[in-house]
């Protein structure tokens, strides 16, 4: 079997994400999650909810399971804490405030960019994690231009309504898998990507982590292997988003 890809650890990486979620919908946006989705369902997590993003409920090869139109997401699965999303983020803190509104000063920003869109109701109303494929200290910042999804410290000054169902669980990137164990839920290095150093990251992330316990993030079976190239992604298109080493990382 030839050599694994960064892409392929990521992947991994992402359906690690949902272990233990059980039977809940998963909303993974962007191709590394919907490709752990699709890992984790065929592999640990049978009872994940596939959705296409619109109505339908699909199983790991995309064929037809259900109906779930967006109102029913709406009413049943947002806020009752059934469902885990993975988002990207423009930005995030060392407390999991995430950005994808506007670069700078929110009066006059230098860049706009989705606006909060669905970011605020999916963090306080269930689990939330995090992709980011270029893991920077631009992405990574101290503070950010605009609060879309909500981080620990926010949520806790809001209140009971918005810590409820509230939990920010992970941050996977090109680089590494973070979580918010850290002192007063800050984000902390949970492990590095097989061939990256742990100054790497710190260097390339605009805060300070809680890097107190880092591992390195696991290979991928051989069983995950076969079903990354020749079931979930025969089409290689992992390597677009997280190029091999050496092809533009």
């Amino acid at each position: 079997m030839s050599e694994i890809t960064r892409a392929e650890v990521c992947a991994v990486a992402c359906a690690e994400i949902f272990r233990g979620d059980g039977e809940i919908t998963a909303s993974p946006m962007g191709l590394l999650p919907s490709i752990g989705a699709k890992l984790a369902r065929l592999t640990f997590e049978p009872d994940l909810i596939l959705s296409d993003g619109e109505a339908f409920l699909l199983d790991a090869d995309g064929v037809l399971e259900g109906w779930q139109p967006f109102r029913k997401v709406l009413d049943i699965v947002v806020p009752h804490g059934k469902r885990h999303v993975v988002m990207g983020a423009n930005q995030i803190d060392r407390y999991g405030n995430q950005n994808i509104s506007a670069i700078g000063d929110h009066g006059r920003p230098a860049r706009m960019l989705l606006g909060v869109r669905g970011a605020p109701g999916n963090t306080v109303n269930h689990r939330t994690s995090y992709w980011a494929p270029k893991h920077s200290s631009r992405v990574f910042v101290e503070t950010v231009d605009v609060v879309s999804g909500v981080g620990y410290d926010n949520a806790a000054k809001a209140g009971p309504a918005a810590t409820k169902y509230h939990d920010i669980h992970r941050v996977v990137t090109n680089l590494a898998v973070l979580d918010f164990a850290g002192p007063d839920k800050s984000m902390r290095l949970v492990s590095v990507h097989p061939g990256v150093s742990v100054e790497e990251v710190t260097h390339n992330t605009g805060f300070a982590l809680d890097t107190s316990d880092v591992t390195e993030t696991r290979l991928p079976t051989a069983d995950e292997l076969r079903l990354l190239r020749e079931v979930v992604d025969p089409r290689n298109t992992r390597d677009r988003e997280v190029p091999p080493a050496g092809a533009g990382q």
